[in-house]
């Protein structure tokens, strides 16, 4: 069984820096598709980052700010966020595809691609 588990979010100042961190089990993170994923209340979900096989992808609005990344002896996906907005506040999810069974090396940031999901970490950033 598939299960992954957030954690790292919390409430920064604009400016502010997080961590977010993605554990896995039943499920590895080497040579599959990771992916960041945010919501906000009354928007659409937004893919920020994903990393597959052909490298990290990122959302317009978040690069340069954001990095995404994989320990695979850990078994774990982050997201390292520099410089929040406002703009950030967001829930954040992390999920995972594989690439044989899925088309995430091509749409990482396609959230259609991911058939497990962690339930997500609040990040709120005040200005």
């Amino acid at each position: 069984q598939v299960h992954l588990v957030e954690s790292g979010g919390g409430s920064v100042q604009a400016g502010g820096a997080l961590r977010l961190s993605c554990a896995l089990s039943g499920f590895t993170t080497k040579n599959n598709c990771m992916g960041w994923f945010r919501q906000a209340p009354g928007k659409e979900r937004e893919g920020v980052a994903s990393l597959s096989n052909n490298g990290p992808d990122y959302a317009d609005s978040v690069k340069g700010r954001f990095t995404i990344s994989r320990h695979n002896a850990a078994n774990t996906v982050y997201l390292q966020m520099f410089s929040l907005k406002p703009e950030d506040t967001a829930m954040y999810s992390c999920a995972v595809a594989s690439p044989l069974e899925s088309m995430c090396d091509r749409y990482g940031r396609d959230s259609v691609e991911y058939p497990y999901w962690g339930q997500g970490t609040q990040v709120t950033v005040s200005s």
